[in-house]
């Protein structure tokens, strides 16, 4: 496995860790840890696999569950520690602190650099901050799209936001905006050229105001799922 997939990789498997400490060990959890435990012995690094081999095997001890519980989340932090370093720069995504709003645009901007021809900007409560404050940070002639949700209010702020673009930009930057059921628009979403999905912890009219939040890419796996479904929800889309 290559140092990039390994690392979205195992941002994945933390980002879905179970409770260990409490509860019955269910099917899904045995799922996690045969996961876990996989992908440290693919990290080969002999201590780590057998530290947390050893924790599994233990993780259902009536007197100890927190002790084991506790080895596991340490080794996985040391693997993904470890993986973060290995990892290029532009897969590592952005951690976004509280009330550091040049920081979130930056780190936004940084993403939609990557486009070559087309990003697709997904967020139920999209209003005219996606436009005015983000996309137009993407590069001259690239298309740029918009999925919002349909919502009266948020809809008169994009309208007016698209229509002010068309007249300062015109032909040479392409901008389109949809809206879809608000049910239906579960992730907030950057999605590249059709190959990348970035994820954002917050929507883009009130990222980092009032507490942290992060943009990271899915891996492969998860970015083609996500691109097939959104591009699905866009083809049947109102325009605005």
């Amino acid at each position: 496995m290559n140092p990039e997939t390994f690392y979205l990789q195992m941002r994945r498997l933390v980002a879905s860790m179970p409770d260990l400490d409490n509860g019955p060990i269910t099917h899904e959890v045995d799922e996690w840890l045969a996961r876990a435990t996989a992908l440290v012995e693919v990290s080969g690094n002999a201590r780590d696999a057998i530290e947390i081999g050893a924790a599994v095997k233990l993780l259902d001890s009536l007197h100890a569950r927190h002790t084991y519980a506790r080895n596991i989340r340490i080794v996985i932090a040391r693997v993904l520690a470890r993986a973060e370093l290995k990892a290029p720069v532009e897969q590592q995504g952005a951690f976004i602190e509280a009330g550091d709003s040049l920081n979130a645009f930056a780190a936004v901007a940084k993403v939609l650099e990557r486009t070559k021809r087309d990003v697709l900007m997904v967020d139920a409560y999209a209003d005219f901050h996606i436009i005015t404050e983000f996309a137009v940070t993407a590069p001259a002639g690239v298309t740029v799209r918009i999925l919002g949700a349909d919502r009266e209010a948020r809809k008169a702020t994009l309208r007016s936001a698209a229509t002010n673009w068309v007249q300062q930009f015109g032909a040479g930057r392409p901008l389109e905006v949809r809206v879809a059921p608000q049910a239906v628009l579960h992730d907030r979403l950057i999605l590249i050229d059709a190959t990348e999905a970035w994820s954002a912890g917050q929507s883009f009219n009130g990222m980092a105001q009032k507490s942290h939040t992060s943009i990271e890419r899915s891996d492969p796996e998860l970015s083609a799922m996500k691109i097939q479904a959104y591009e699905s929800i866009w083809s049947s889309a109102q325009p605005l």
